[in-house]
């Protein structure tokens, strides 16, 4: 059975997005779906584009650079999704707009380093492990309070990632109780970056409003010969 079309995935995950909204008594405009189109070619993002999408997510920093070089002519929004070296922060800002995995106050300081103004989240860590990436939940108020106070930054809000192996929905519930505690230094930073291709229902139920979604609709990555 052939797999279906691109334009036919990106249907089928809009539309469940909008049912899993109503489902929560959301407006399905409230949601930014981000497609994550890492290891795919420039050519599957404009196409992308052409079908109407315009938030593209990347997590590698040599891959995504060249890409966003290649559209130039089009005018995506950028997401870096991926963990956030310091030194390569200057070089991601050469095409990001919004950076969703601020874990760190070296982070934060390089971007404060190029005078860039950019969007970013806060990513919190939802396990033991320092190497998933994101603050201990017991930092969470040091470095939004370091992030509040550097210019050029505009926190949205938390970013997470549920672990393998737990229910998606607790995970994400933690995030949004987390989410109190950062509107409580910066009471704008409302939004929430959580949910992927196989638990983005269960994210939109407990607030999402950034999903960021690859395989769903980009399907299986690219084999490189």
């Amino acid at each position: 059975m052939a797999e279906p079309s691109l334009d036919a995935r990106l249907a089928s995950v809009r539309g469940s997005v909008s049912d899993a909204a109503r489902e929560a008594g959301r407006d399905p405009g409230e949601i930014t779906m981000i497609v994550v189109t890492k290891f795919h070619p420039a050519s599957l993002v404009r196409e992308l584009y052409e079908l109407g999408v315009r938030d593209f997510g990347e997590n590698r920093h040599q891959d995504a650079e060249p890409k966003a070089a290649a559209l130039i002519d089009l005018d995506p929004i950028w997401h870096f999704v991926g963990q956030l070296q310091s030194k390569k922060v200057r070089a991601v800002l050469g095409y990001a707009r919004v950076l969703h995995s601020v874990d760190r106050t070296s982070v934060v300081e390089a971007i404060e380093s190029t005078g860039t103004n950019v969007d970013a989240f806060v990513q919190l860590n939802l396990t033991d492990d320092p190497g998933r990436g994101g603050v201990d939940a017991g930092d969470l108020e040091i470095l939004v309070e370091r992030v509040a106070a550097a210019p050029g930054i505009r926190l949205l809000g938390l970013m997470a990632v549920a672990p393998l192996g737990v229910d998606a929905r607790a995970a994400f519930a933690e995030v949004r109780l987390a989410s109190e505690r950062v509107r409580s230094i910066v009471p704008e930073a409302i939004a929430l970056s959580m949910g992927m291709s196989g638990d983005y229902r269960e994210a939109i139920l407990e607030g999402a409003t950034h999903l960021r979604i690859g395989t769903a609709i980009t399907g299986n990555r690219p084999t490189r010969g």
